[in-house]
């Protein structure tokens, strides 16, 4: 968990950093998709505040216990980060598409390809270096926080790549009898990029929103019942009932077994001993996993 904090931290200092090049230049040079460039980058660094506050929420709670306000852990939360930071990125590109068409409507835009080319060359290094980093890193932490940031930093990227190649172009067809066509440069690989960069948000959004709706996994649901059924049948117990759902980090995993009435009567340890299998098998050992095994003879209770 520190790991992932301490990660989130140093992406949001390069977040911060590309954020004020792409408002700065994007000012100076007279580029709306630097400044777009830009505010990409200050939404990012918004949703890296949130996922590192995030992050800490559920470490705190895991090192020193849930909190009697919030008995159920803090793993809802990051789901919501996640979608707010992809329909802000898709909203932003929605924007930033309109704008570009009604700038190629009205004519282009003029700018300033000298610096522009400067502030793409500068931010394209800076990008992917930030998105190999994190990238090596969630290797280890395997958080699905730091792999949106990433994703962040791979959308980024792309941007200024595309911004790097349309600039070049502009700045070499100035002079030429192709000058005409520079004020839509900027505006027209706006176009692109905006097109581009709307729809990649939407798997995660997608995602998210089926943990906050509690929507069943297939393959935790699966996993969970085969569990179940082998300790029906070693046992002798009637049926079972599993109920799950993947929340954030979290896999909340709930099963109730049917027992016999009449069965021979066993000692709590031996209950227990059930439980610690079932839960062995399915990942307890992971403190973001909340598994509860029950048993009852009444079919009303499951």
């Amino acid at each position: 968990m520190h790991a992932e904090r301490q990660t989130l931290i140093l992406s949001l200092a390069g977040v911060l950093l590309v954020s004020a090049l792409g408002i700065g230049f994007g000012i100076f040079s007279g580029s709306f998709a630097i400044t777009f460039d830009g505010m990409i980058s200050l939404v990012d660094a918004m949703m890296s505040i949130l996922s590192i506050r995030v992050a800490g929420l559920i470490a705190r709670s895991l090192v020193r216990g849930l909190s009697r306000r919030f008995s159920m852990g803090f793993w809802h939360l990051e789901p919501l980060v996640l979608a707010v930071n992809a329909l802000t990125l898709m909203a932003i590109a929605g924007y930033a598409l309109v704008q570009a068409v009604l700038a190629l409507l009205d004519g282009g835009r003029t700018v300033q390809f000298g610096p522009a080319v400067v502030y793409a060359a500068i931010t394209l290094v800076l990008t992917t270096t930030f998105a190999i980093a994190e990238h090596r890193a969630n290797r280890r932490i395997r958080s699905a926080l730091v792999a949106m940031d990433v994703k962040g930093w791979i959308m980024t990227g792309g941007v200024t790549a595309a911004l790097l190649i349309a600039f070049a172009a502009g700045a070499l067809i100035e002079g030429t009898p192709l000058a005409h066509l520079a004020p839509y440069v900027d505006p027209a690989v706006l176009v692109i990029v905006a097109c581009v960069l709307m729809p990649v948000p939407f798997g995660t959004l997608r995602r998210a929103l089926s943990e906050i709706s509690l929507a069943t996994p297939s393959v935790l649901r699966d996993e969970a019942e085969g569990v179940a059924d082998r300790i029906v049948a070693e046992h002798g117990f009637r049926s079972a009932h599993v109920y799950t759902a993947q929340v954030g980090r979290s896999r909340q995993i709930e099963i109730a077994f049917l027992v016999p009435a009449g069965l021979d009567a066993r000692t709590l340890e031996d209950w227990d001993l059930i439980r610690r299998r079932a839960v062995a098998e399915l990942g307890g050992g992971d403190p973001n996993h909340w598994i509860t095994v029950t048993f009852t003879t009444d079919p009303a209770l499951m």
